[in-house]
């Protein structure tokens, strides 16, 4: 039959892409423990406006201490807000202890909060820094890593109080250094300088954001972690291992890639959910630049915006403002900025993937869904229901073809047999056939082929965007990012021993009852039809949907759940136009044929 062969194309070719997805890109599984050998920190490494410490230089590594402890060597700032907490370190004023309130390291409400910057001597360094470079020209003394600042006014930091430190070179430059917190996650920073010397300087602020050591990652061929930034539209993505290969030299043991901007960007690291973001002002002029050093046997890697020179005048001060977001990635926190502040482009952090013109305004509907619903889970089948009525015109075209297909069996079985072995005048006669009864046999992948990028943007929208981490659903489904977590090894939870997880060769074997209901509800769309009457491509057909079951079954469950519910009414979808076209479906008759047909050949 001509629309089983179009349908076993499609279900063929689904599978091969699916499975292809699956072998290349397998589900995530956690992170190894990074070896603790390979962490490394120094207090007060090389910046670039250290004029005390030359690049490329630097002290052995030594292992990470704990958290608490490095941050006890330095005297530091409070960091009080209702999204963010953590310190300031007036040792080279360093934005480097900032946790966020809102998530936690598990699902578990007494979970530790996540932690996004570290300071340097603990585990994972990552922070921000701020200075003035001078030109080699007027060399002058400026604040270094090893600066100590005093606290001027302020503090703790917190929402619409800010903090300004101060520092004086003795040599007639002071420099003030005024940081500022919204109620999410922007830091203003406003750099001054005083000059009193009796001379001009020439001096260009910066910042940059640090890493120590490469940090654990997901390590998805689908997922970007690492330097990220847009320059003049462009979207650059690096990635660790891409910094360590940069071609550009600045100096022993450093590696550079430089963008000079001349309208609008950003840059900085990004890593699953969160995010540290160098930004300047509006209209900012500034050359960004991604960092590979490798600090004796501590690497490092920086993103840095170095702003222009900037002439000071003798009684005159010079003053520069940049932001600098540290937080998560939460889509219509990061879209406001865009939309309030002018950041370019800023929603292109979240990773969209090559179906991005999909994957936004999926995200949207579920995000908008939610704002309604207010569960992520009940809003993927609200998404999944606005899908299937978009492509509902689409469908019913498909499903007349097919039901006219249906109607022409008599005819075409009549043609085979006048025609015999001749395939060519077979061929002619089919056409002609579909021609006068406007049977289109093709149509029927359609719909099928078309739920190919549909399930790549969903199941992107679903790893990638932090709305969906630790989102529940309903009874076990408490994370539809993670996979379903019964399994009918241990009777979903009725036996006393747990099912074997992703990182066991039985993992995949261990599915729960959505992956179950996903092969049920697709056995269920075959046996709207008969079998075909083709031994091998009925054999196809009967095993397709057990092997999707296994295959994504360890899928992020939000993504099961969609495919559930699309298999749902696509199979209410197909009955009612099949029988609103005269065609007769026997679904409990194909079952009880094809099981005799099973029967029999065994």
């Amino acid at each position: 039959m001509d629309e089983q062969r179009n349908m076993l194309i499609a279900a063929v070719l689904s599978f091969v892409v699916i499975a292809l997805w699956f072998f290349l890109f397998p589900p995530e599984q956690a992170a190894p423990p990074q070896d603790p050998a390979q962490q490394t920190a120094t207090e007060g490494a090389p910046a670039p406006g250290d004029a005390d410490a030359p690049a490329g230089t630097g002290t052995v590594a030594s292992a990470p201490v704990d958290r608490g402890e490095a941050l006890a060597r330095a005297p530091r700032v409070a960091i009080e807000s209702p999204r963010v907490v953590g310190t300031i370190s007036l040792k080279g004023g360093r934005i480097d202890d900032l946790r966020l309130l809102d998530y936690g390291e598990t699902r578990e409400s007494d979970s530790e909060r996540v932690t996004l910057l570290s300071p340097l001597g603990a585990r994972d360094p990552f922070y921000a820094v701020y200075g003035w470079l001078p030109t080699s020209e007027n060399p002058v003394s400026v604040p270094t890593a090893n600066t100590d600042w005093q606290v001027e006014s302020g503090g703790p930091l917190a929402p619409d109080a800010p903090v300004t430190l101060v520092w004086d070179n003795g040599e007639g430059l002071t420099f003030r250094r005024t940081i500022s917190l919204d109620e999410d996650y922007m830091f203003t920073v406003r750099q001054s300088v005083r000059n009193d010397t009796g001379t001009s300087v020439a001096l260009a602020p910066y910042g940059y954001v640090a890493r120590r050591g490469e940090p654990d990652t997901v390590g998805f061929y689908i997922l970007h972690e690492g330097a990220i930034g847009k320059f003049d539209g462009v979207l650059e993505e690096l990635d660790y291992d891409d910094l360590e290969d940069l071609e550009g030299m600045a100096g022993p043991g450093e590696r550079v890639q430089s963008a000079s901007v001349t309208e609008a960007g950003w840059l900085g690291f990004t890593d699953k959910y969160w995010m540290a973001t160098l930004i300047p002002s509006p209209g900012q002029p500034f050359t960004g630049v991604f960092k590979y050093a490798q600090r004796d046997d501590a690497a490092e890697f920086r993103t840095e915006m170095m702003l222009p020179v900037r002439d000071v005048a003798p009684g005159q001060t010079s003053e520069a403002e940049t932001r600098l977001f540290a937080g998560a990635k939460e889509y219509a926190t990061i879209a406001d900025y865009q939309e309030r502040d002018g950041i370019p482009r800023f929603v292109d952090s979240i990773d969209w993937g090559w179906f991005f013109f999909l994957t936004k305004p999926f995200l949207q509907m579920l995000l908008f869904f939610n704002s309604i619903i207010g569960n992520m889970g009940w809003s993927i089948i609200a998404l999944t229901l606005v899908i299937k009525l978009v492509l509902f015109p689409l469908a019913y075209k498909s499903y007349v073809s097919m039901s006219k297909m249906k109607k022409l069996q008599p005819e075409m079985e009549k043609i085979k047999e006048r025609v015999g072995d001749d395939k060519m005048k077979l061929q002619q006669e089919m056409m002609a056939l579909y021609k006068r009864e406007k049977a289109n046999p093709a149509a029927g992948c359609v719909p099928i082929l078309l739920q190919i990028p549909i399930f790549f943007s969903l199941y992107k929208v679903l790893f990638v965007t932090l709305e969906m981490r630790h989102a529940p659903f309903m009874l076990w489904i408490r994370d539809l990012s993670a996979p379903d977590p019964t399994s009918w090894m241990n009777l979903f939870g009725l036996l006393p021993f747990a099912a074997p997880g992703p990182e066991s060769i039985l993992g995949i074997l261990s599915i729960g009852v959505f992956p179950i209901l996903l092969g049920v509800t697709m056995w269920m769309q075959q046996k709207l039809n008969p079998a075909p009457a083709d031994q091998t491509q009925a054999m196809i057909f009967a095993w397709m949907p057990w092997v999707f079951m296994f295959m994504l079954g360890q899928f992020a469950s939000g993504l099961v759940i969609y495919w559930v519910a699309n298999n749902v009414i696509t199979f209410v979808q197909q009955y009612a136009i099949m029988r609103s076209q005269g065609v007769e479906v026997d679904f409990f008759g194909n079952v009880k044929r094809s099981l005799r047909r099973k029967k029999a050949q065994s």
